[in-house]
């Protein structure tokens, strides 16, 4: 696997490394040692996955306070999105900064995103189905989410968003108070 830094402080984009022939090829998308050897996480408890129906469908932007502040690691298996990663750690060097990249079937590219960011997507395609390794199980009580288009942030969408869930379209604008207080 080939780890390229990103912008914002420990996240990745990681690219597979494939050994192929005639029939195809092999590659791995988890290595214990060469995750530990980058300083990543490598103990995940949960592997979930997603279904997006239409394109221009924005989810986000998710993440957990706390003792339940996950690493994700995502990988885009069907379709095509840009998946975005927003710093929300006040002790980070890149606190209240965001990166993208996008992510496909096609690129088999992954993002290892940090405890402590906060994570969504934007469907570039229909039929877009991501897969999640998470470090901690969901908790609801620490569960937050910014508002996606928050000038606090300034994302940089390449479309308005076509469908939102009425949770993330209701999204509050920054506030550390509510934003980074744990329960």
């Amino acid at each position: 696997m080939k780890f390229t830094p990103l912008k914002i402080d420990g996240a990745y984009l990681i690219d597979l490394e494939p050994r192929g022939d005639d029939r195809g090829f092999f590659a791995r998308v988890f290595c214990h040692k060469e995750f530990a050897e980058h300083g990543l996480a490598t103990q995940f408890i949960e592997i979930n996955t997603s279904f997006t129906k239409h394109k221009h469908t924005l989810r986000g932007m998710h993440y957990q306070l706390g003792q339940s502040s996950e690493v994700k690691v995502v990988k885009c298996i069907s379709g095509r999105l840009l998946d975005v990663i927003v710093d929300v750690r006040p002790n980070s060097p890149t606190f209240k900064q965001w990166t993208a990249a996008e992510l496909s079937a096609e690129n088999r590219s992954m993002m290892y995103i940090p405890a402590g960011c906060a994570h969504g997507f934007m469907a570039l395609t229909d039929d877009v189905e991501m897969t999640y390794f998470v470090t901690k199980s969901y908790d609801p009580m620490r569960e937050r989410n910014l508002r996606w288009n928050d000038p606090e942030f300034g994302i940089e969408w390449p479309y308005e968003p076509a469908m939102i869930s009425d949770k993330d379209a209701a999204a509050r604008d920054f506030d550390p108070a509510w934003h980074l207080a744990d329960v």
